[in-house]
């Protein structure tokens, strides 16, 4: 399909992968939405753990008539105020379209509402969110949007369902595709500031109050020295897998891409410090025709700050790929 959207190209001062992903880090973009309006939504999991995620519902301040409801979903250590939940919201805002900012389970607000933690193969939440939330929200249809660890998520998702997912469309932005060789990446010299600050986070997020964490639990995840090593210790045995190695490969996206029968756009940067750009340029993208595969060659992890828009890249084309879809 072809979308009106020019090539990327970086804006100055944002040359090469690592400015690309710091630039929101470096320099804040407004948080504001004014005019449209914002209100907290909880949404009850129902799957016996009593976790409620804590979501932010966002009201255009003019409102188009019938047009879906689009859920944004963060990455690691993210939240409903990480900045590109922010500007995704705002594009759609602006085009009078409602939008859902979830915080996962343990992340953000849904801290202090649920005991359990997100990982990147927890796909049964955005199942039981789908389920539970109101139904005069789902009127008109959902569509969805995931960043990094929340597009992986998605993608999973998506292949889980097939043809039975009650989305209409959606887009997987910087999704690490293979877990195993995306912390492997992550591991290596050159990512060891940003390494050092993911795990730190992780591990404020997971021992903040509303956790429900045994102490054998919080020992592990203080004493994690990797994010391997996190995942390992803490993520795969709460969670039923035999180790890291297990929970990567049981849950890594391109296991489930195949079986996906929804449209989405799958977006991502070949010189993505985080996430090997072989993984994107390797997949067979012929295999599936509700995959659309948007790889330029720049653009960093979640970044994609260009030339000719202070909207990222990112923003423009899943807004003009579900506004195809819906023509």
């Amino acid at each position: 399909m072809s979308l009106d959207l020019p090539p990327f190209r970086p804006r100055f001062p944002w040359w090469g992968p690592d400015l690309q992903t710091l630039a929101n880090f470096l320099r804040p973009p407004p948080k504001e939405l004014a005019p449209h309006t914002s209100e907290r939504l909880t949404v009850e999991l129902r799957d016996g753990t009593g976790d409620r995620l804590a979501c932010m519902l966002d009201r255009p301040s003019v409102p188009a008539p019938n047009k879906p409801l689009t859920i944004l979903i963060h990455g690691l250590t993210g939240s409903q105020e990480s900045s590109y939940a922010i500007s995704m919201a705002r594009c759609l805002l602006d085009a009078g379209e409602r939008v859902l900012r979830v915080n996962l389970r343990g992340a953000g607000p849904s801290r202090a509402t649920c005991a359990g933690q997100y990982y990147a193969g927890r796909s049964q939440d955005f199942r039981n969110l789908l389920a539970n939330l109101p139904t005069g929200l789902k009127t008109d249809g959902v569509r969805a949007v995931g960043y990094s660890l929340g597009a992986a998520m998605l993608l999973k998702y998506l292949g889980e369902e097939g043809e039975a997912a009650p989305v209409l469309a959606a887009a997987a932005i910087s999704a690490p595709i293979d877990l195993s060789a995306t912390c492997s990446r992550m591991l290596q010299r050159r990512n060891a500031v940003y390494h050092r600050h993911l795990l730190r986070q992780m591990k404020v997020e997971a021992t903040a109050p509303g956790a429900r964490l045994e102490e054998s639990e919080r020992s592990a995840i203080l004493g994690s020295r990797t994010i391997r090593e996190y995942d390992d210790v803490f993520i795969a045995p709460r969670h039923g897998f035999a180790g890291a190695d297990d929970y990567y490969e049981r849950c890594k996206p391109v296991r489930f891409m195949g079986r996906i029968r929804v449209p989405t756009l799958v977006l991502a940067a070949l010189d993505d410090p985080w996430i090997p750009g072989v993984l994107y340029s390797r997949y067979d993208w012929m295999s599936n025709k509700a995959l659309v595969p948007l790889l330029p060659k720049q653009g960093g992890h979640v970044g994609f700050h260009g030339t000719g828009c202070r909207l990222p890249w990112s923003d423009r084309a899943a807004a003009q790929f579900f506004e195809v879809k819906s023509a």
